[in-house]
């Protein structure tokens, strides 16, 4: 059976959320985009649902009509709790905020030794630092957690309820940090069995088909009442998934304000000393690393016109003779894991030119670097890299880094987080299809 229609994937950013409509062959029919404003925390929500709705409507009335699957991404570890009507009990809390720190004991009293969990931005980290908010107490005794007013929900999953209408369902690449057991599929025993205030949420596989849209949100939206929500993602993986890569050794660098490393491998590594752990992807890991280094290093020293300028005037075939080692500040976490590891950027050559190589020399050298480790550590062997983010564009850099890398170095077949998210709604879709044997999966 052959998947028809319009699938719609929608991406929930930092600053701002867009769509992309593709058809069945994954050609773009349109996109829309939508900045978020300067709400106060308590107001983050209410714009979230917002921007949702608007954003579905800014995509053409035709296209929205032939929408047969829609999928929607967040950034990874933003979540709410909300009562059993969805609404919102206090303002979400953002992937970046440490406050879990605070909690950080109870989360390594129960969990693993090294398990991702343990950080102060994981979702179980801001659980449990919602756990202590909460004004009554916890029953002494264990209570079913389907039996919880509250639910606990990651961003992606709180917004897709308000299309399909069935709270607290969330996928395992969302679910990840928050301690689910995303190889044998489960919740583990040493969280299942926590007397938790709020009901966790009931996991999916990432793009599987949870429900058609709501009768009375298809009319609003103009979107057929047959249109599927699919489950989401998280916006890393997002990007992964539009990126092209799909065999084992294939591998994403994103070379935005940092550095980031994501290759597909046979096998999971996780190793919390590096900040390395591994999403599923069907029947195989993404493995992941993340370095200090980046965009946000140039951008200290030069201008988006001088990156251009000065790149023309490097011969990406000669090795540069300054050993950089470029941090804004004190402090690496892959592939050199020392949070006293001071920035190198001396000597300091007259030349810009020789300067901006020296800096991607060094960037280069530690991208090589933190895929030697992913495979030391057991992963499968890089075979190749698409790149995505800011540095994607430019070609010396991408020269010098294939170099050092020893393999093919090409841009992303496509750069959008929300293209990706398009890509899981037309598998979700064309999987309900299989899975029913036949047109309608109604």
């Amino acid at each position: 059976m052959t998947a028809t229609g319009i699938f719609l994937g929608i991406d929930f950013g930092t600053s701002g959320a867009r769509a992309i409509a593709i058809t069945a062959d994954r050609q773009i029919q349109a996109t829309a985009s939508l900045k978020f404003d300067q709400s106060p925390a308590s107001a983050w929500a209410a714009m979230w649902k917002q921007t949702l709705f608007e954003l579905i409507q800014q995509i053409p009335i035709a296209l929205r009509q032939e929408a047969s699957a829609i999928a929607i991404n967040g950034t990874s570890s933003t979540v709410l709790i909300c009562d059993a009507q969805g609404h919102p009990l206090d303002a979400p809390i953002l992937y970046n905020d440490a406050r879990g720190a605070a909690v950080l004991s109870q989360v390594r009293a129960i969990a693993p030794a090294q398990h991702t969990v343990i950080s102060a931005t994981s979702s179980l980290a801001k659980l449990f630092w919602w756990q202590e908010q909460v004004p009554s107490p916890v029953p002494a005794s264990p209570v079913p957690a389907s039996t919880m007013p509250a639910y606990f929900l990651h961003q992606a999953d709180w917004l897709a309820f308000w299309l399909h209408g069935k709270l607290g369902v969330s996928d395992y690449h969302n679910a990840l940090k928050l301690g689910y057991d995303v190889e044998a599929l489960c919740y583990p025993d040493w969280l299942a069995t926590q007397n938790l205030p709020f009901r966790l949420p009931e996991v999916r596989v990432p793009g599987e088909a949870i429900a058609p849209i709501l009768p009375q949100i298809a009319t609003q939206l103009a979107l057929p009442p047959s249109c599927l929500i699919c489950a989401g993602t998280t916006d890393s993986i997002a990007a992964f998934l539009a990126s092209g890569a799909q065999s084992p050794g294939t591998a994403v660098t994103s070379l935005g304000s940092t550095l980031v490393l994501k290759l597909l491998s046979k096998t999971r590594v996780d190793d919390a000393r590096y900040g390395i752990y591994s999403h599923r992807l069907g029947d195989l890991w993404l493995v992941g690393g993340a370095s200090n280094t980046g965009g946000a290093v140039l951008r200290q020293f030069f201008s988006d016109a001088d990156l251009a300028s000065l790149s023309l005037q490097i011969d990406p075939a000669q090795e540069s003779q300054l050993d950089y080692y470029p941090l804004l500040q004190p402090g690496e976490r892959f592939p050199i894991n020392d949070p006293h590891l001071l920035p190198r950027l001396e000597p300091r050559p007259a030349n810009p030119a020789e300067f901006l190589q020296g800096l991607l020399a060094g960037m280069a050298r530690i991208e090589a670097e933190g895929y030697e480790l992913l495979q030391a550590l057991g992963a499968t062997p890089l075979a190749q890299v698409y790149t995505a983010g800011g540095g994607a564009q430019n070609e010396v850099w991408r020269e010098m880094r294939s170099r050092h890398l020893q393999v093919p170095v090409t841009a992303s077949t496509q750069a959008e987080a929300a293209y990706g998210t398009a890509l899981l709604a037309l598998q979700g879709y064309s999987a309900a299809l299989v899975k029913l044997g036949c047109s309608s999966v109604l």
